[in-house]
């Protein structure tokens, strides 16, 4: 097939997606992009957008490193400055990126192999079991802060950290664009401070700049930001014979962190995203327990093969945290079994039943058990890897996503010490679902009725469309182009807008055909192409981005 030219449609047909995955370039000085169509003045701002930007390096012996995990891919960052140049003229777009692994690629390519701890990378098989347990005892040398692998998610100007400089004694000045400050996270309790326009990596911190008790190694890449206040909520995972979960708040009007809670009772999981309403934090710990208390992390240097096989006889936990009057943990409820990495939003509401009790709505991108988390092997998810055809029968059911929704009932009169059942209200089928989910932002904490994401019908190896789901009708709007990888879709809502769906989406999406990427923009009502910014080169298929309008200053964001 001549490239440029797709095939027929056919329902599985491996779209040419490798051009996403091993992305060696950078745009370190800026570029102006061709925009087509039409992008509204007030999408005008900036969004950042984090992930892997490639997984092999030329070793000097000769050999071929290759990272065998899409989570473990070598962090690159890209910033898309959205400006208004006129009242009759669209907005200019220009594009810069950087990779903020650099010293850890130069020391694969001398030593030939990753030092450190991973998030799925497999190790030397013929290390053997004796080894392994030394190990615990007498650690591998822990690699430079400057090889440490950050970039799932991106926060803008968070509180906390703003007298925390990483930048070797040189303060940074104030950016024009309102960002003053940029960090990258992970699941791992520590950030990487990135310059807002060069996107240069700077240095590293820790969570216990926060707060000296927050010592575990273990958190969510995906903190909760108070819509009203820009208070930021997070938990600290600490493991060992007893693990501990610390839920903590950082104000954004002092900077000072507050620890809400202190959670014994559960196992140590791998819970990448949390949840808030008005007046509570809901930390859901769903079937992804660490063995061994977590020791098994030392044994095999990385997460995935650290969590315990799915369990489908324990329940799914959660625990209510009150957020303001400092009552720590009031109320837990209980589930069948379900793994998650997203959240997509709760809120609270009288009980349809009896209006005085206070009930908590919770919608998150869920799946059946623990398979999708091997699903994405590179070789699984390369179109032209041999590994990807797998995944195109029986075992692909067995990683489908489905939106569900729970109600956890009378949380205002509910007690820790009698769990409730987190009642399912409704699962949406497969092919309207999505992960990657994301809402209007000014329906954070409130009942909302969109979710949009990136949807997997089984046209390709990787993400095939973004869908909107109507959460009331429990019908899909779908955009997609045969051959076309969107990723995560940021929303951006219309100051003017009077309904839940007024805004636009922005999206990165890889031309698979053309091998070129370009920045999508969808009217968010009919989920129809309103512009684009064209690119020459290829961003990497990443995780998580934020935007930042132009006029936005002061406290920013985190999710």
């Amino acid at each position: 097939m001549a490239k440029g030219i797709p095939p027929p449609l056919k329902p599985f047909n491996n779209w040419p997606n490798d051009a996403g995955f091993d992305v060696i370039h950078e745009e370190r000085a800026p570029i102006e992009l061709k925009v087509s169509g039409t992008i509204p003045s007030y999408v005008s701002g900036t969004l950042y957008r984090t992930g892997p930007g490639g997984y092999q390096v030329k070793a000097n012996c000769g050999a071929t490193f290759s990272i065998d995990h899409w989570f473990d891919g070598f962090s690159q960052n890209h910033r898309f400055q959205i400006i208004q140049s006129g009242s009759s003229e669209s907005p200019r777009v220009i594009y810069n990126s950087r990779r903020s692994v650099d010293p850890l690629i130069e020391s694969i390519r001398k030593t030939g192999k990753m030092a450190g701890f991973s998030f799925g990378q497999k190790r030397d098989p013929c290390v053997g079991f004796f080894k392994k347990i030394m190990s615990m005892f007498i650690p591998d040398s822990h690699p430079p802060k400057d090889q440490a692998n950050v970039g799932v998610t991106l926060s803008v100007n968070p509180p906390g950290l703003s007298d925390v400089d990483t930048s070797g004694g040189q303060k940074k000045g104030g950016h024009a664009s309102g960002v003053q400050a940029l960090w990258a996270k992970t699941d791992a309790a520590q950030f990487r401070e990135i310059d807002p326009e060069t996107l240069e990596p700077m240095g590293l911190a820790t969570q216990t700049v926060l707060h000296p008790d927050l010592t575990g190694t273990l958190s969510a890449a995906h903190a909760k930001s108070d819509p009203v206040t820009g208070d930021i909520y997070n938990y600290n995972l600490a493991l060992g014979r007893q693990q501990i979960y610390r839920v903590f708040r950082v104000s954004a009007a002092t900077g000072k962190t507050e620890i809400l809670a202190t959670i014994t009772d559960a196992p140590g999981a791998y819970l990448h995203s949390s949840l808030i309403t008005e007046n509570y934090f809901i930390l859901c710990v769903w079937g992804a327990q660490y063995a061994w208390g977590g020791a098994k992390i030392v044994i095999e240097k990385n997460l995935l093969d650290a969590i315990a096989p799915f369990d489908p006889s324990k329940k799914a936990l959660w625990y209510v945290i009150d957020r303001k009057h400092g009552k720590g943990v009031v109320a837990k409820y209980e589930c069948d079994p379900f793994f998650s990495f997203h959240t997509v939003n709760a809120w609270e509401e009288p009980s349809p039943t009896d209006p005085s009790q206070i009930d908590i709505v919770a919608d998150l991108s869920i799946y059946k058990n623990l398979d999708v988390i091997k699903r994405f092997y590179f070789n699984n998810i390369k179109s032209s890897s041999a590994g990807s055809r797998d995944y195109a029968g029986e075992k692909r059911r067995s990683c489908d996503v489905f939106l569900r929704r729970w109600r956890l009932s009378a949380v205002n009169t509910a007690s820790p010490s009698e769990p409730r059942e987190a009642v399912t209200v409704h699962t949406a089928e497969h092919d309207h679902s999505c992960d990657l989910p994301v809402i209007n932002p000014r329906f954070l904490t409130k009942p909302s009725r969109y979710i949009y994401g990136v949807c997997d019908r089984d046209m390709s190896t990787f993400f095939d469309g973004i869908v909107k789901y109507d959460s009331q009708t429990h019908t899909p709007t779908y955009w997609s182009v045969q051959g076309h990888n969107p990723g995560e879709p940021i929303f951006v809502a219309d100051p003017e807008g009077t309904e839940e769906d007024d805004g636009m989406l922005l999206s990165v999406v890889l031309d698979g055909y053309e091998e070129k990427s370009y920045l999508l923009v969808l009217d968010a009502r009919t989920m129809k192409e309103v512009g684009r910014a064209s690119m020459e080169c290829v961003v990497g298929f990443g995780f998580h981005g934020i935007y930042h309008p132009q006029s936005l200053e002061g406290p920013g964001t985190d999710i």
